[in-house]
């Protein structure tokens, strides 16, 4: 910086060295009450425990096991029971006819005339009771339990797509934080540092030495160092906040993350990470389940078509009927329920089957490309970042090796 034909050096200035000592003076009284300091670690295990997403992913598969647990019992006996108590509103009647229970030489025909009978108009009941045992129809069964099985499978995917989302959602913050500590304590050191060049600036305008348009440069550096503080304070309290709910907790906590360390990077080779993409990466996990899927959920729909037999045990009570109806009947069996002619609704059903698994078999298909097209451009933009890297690193190995020549 000029002042006047002189060249100043902010550096050099006496009271410049004392505001920083003075600023790390005020920041060590001002954090006696430090905030936790919170390691990459300890927010990816709180991300994975009390993150809302992820949590409400992993309900997602406790709900796909248990409609497997309640469709397993399809398999089993049914038992069911029907009770009726109901006013007659009308009466049954029966008229036995002359002879209707044989002729006999020694009684002659039973009944000897017509007998007219009828229920009296009063409460009467029902109890029916049933068990049916699926036979025919276990195939539609066990064919949709592969398909809830797949649907585990699935959420399970989901569960862990939506794990590695909030992991690197964690990381992208910690360092976002990272780089705002950073940038904020350069910028405090530039303010400070600044701030003494005013002071010097306006010593020097009234000593005549400096012109005012120096002195507004001045100030004007301090006010622009002031507002790139505050925006950085800014976005480093935003970006606590959104790592406080990635968290699972309140927003409001206060913490402290760790100093970025040197980055190292391990040595993949393209085609290697291609081959881990396609074996872990989630989404294609996903959309393989998704054709799986859609085949099973096929299959079970062609199987409504078979007739449903089952066995069944039927026991029926009649309450309060008269006296010449049967007070209970017991009978063993082999029920049918088909549906002979349905206006072609199942071909059309299956037909939109078949349009879905054709669907997930694209699906899986683009998403292959999608896997090893981000793999590809990830790994291109991680080799040009390592070579910024290094370019970074060769330049402050020449600024030090300077600073170094210089004080010699």
């Amino acid at each position: 910086m000029h002042f006047a034909g002189k060249r100043v050096d902010p550096m050099a200035l006496r009271p410049g060295l004392a505001v920083p000592t003075i600023f790390v003076l005020l920041s060590a009284a001002g954090s006696t009450h430090a905030a936790e300091i919170l390691t990459l670690d300890q927010a990816i295990t709180l991300a994975m425990n009390n993150n809302g997403t992820v949590q409400s992913s992993h309900l997602d598969i406790l709900r796909a096991q248990d409609q497997l647990a309640s469709s397993r019992t399809r398999q089993f006996p049914n038992f069911s029971l029907y009770m009726l108590a109901a006013q007659q509103l009308r009466s049954f009647d029966f008229t036995l006819e002359k002879g209707v229970l044989g002729d006999y030489q020694s009684t002659g025909p039973l009944p000897s005339q017509d007998v007219h009978l009828k229920t009296p108009l009063e409460p009467t009941g029902l109890i029916m009771a049933r068990v049916s045992q699926p036979l025919t129809s276990l195939i539609r069964i066990r064919r949709n339990l592969d398909t809830l099985k797949t649907g585990i499978q699935l959420a399970q995917e989901k569960t862990k797509a939506e794990r590695q989302k909030t992991i690197r959602d964690v990381k992208r913050l910690y360092y976002n934080l990272q780089q705002f500590d950073a940038s904020l304590r350069s910028v405090q050191e530039t303010a400070a540092l600044y701030a003494e060049v005013e002071k010097l600036a306006s010593r020097y305008v009234l000593q005549q030495v400096a012109l005012k348009s120096d002195l507004l440069d001045a100030r004007m550096r301090v006010v622009k160092t002031r507002q790139t503080e505050l925006y950085l304070q800014n976005q480093r309290a935003a970006a606590k906040e959104q790592m406080n709910q990635l968290l699972g907790r309140d927003v409001s906590i206060e913490f402290e993350v760790q100093p970025a360390l040197d980055a190292s990077f391990e040595e993949v080779s393209l085609e290697s990470a291609q081959a881990r993409a396609l074996e872990n990466r989630p989404e294609l996990q996903q959309a393989i389940l998704q054709k799986r899927q859609a085949k099973q959920d096929l299959r079970a729909k062609q199987a409504e078509s078979i007739p449903d037999v089952a066995a069944e045990f039927n026991n029926l009570s009649f309450l309060n009927w008269g006296r010449f109806m049967p007070t209970q009947t017991t009978s063993v069996g082999v029920s049918l329920t088909w549906e002979p002619f349905d206006w072609s609704r199942k071909k059309h059903e299956a037909a939109e089957k078949r349009r879905k698994v054709d669907q997930a078999e694209l699906a899986a298909r683009d998403a292959r490309n999608a896997v090893l097209t981000d793999v590809n451009d990830k790994y291109r933009q991680l080799r040009y970042y390592q070579g910024e890297l290094q370019l970074a690193r060769m330049a402050q190995q020449t600024v030090e090796q300077a600073h170094v020549t210089g004080q010699a």
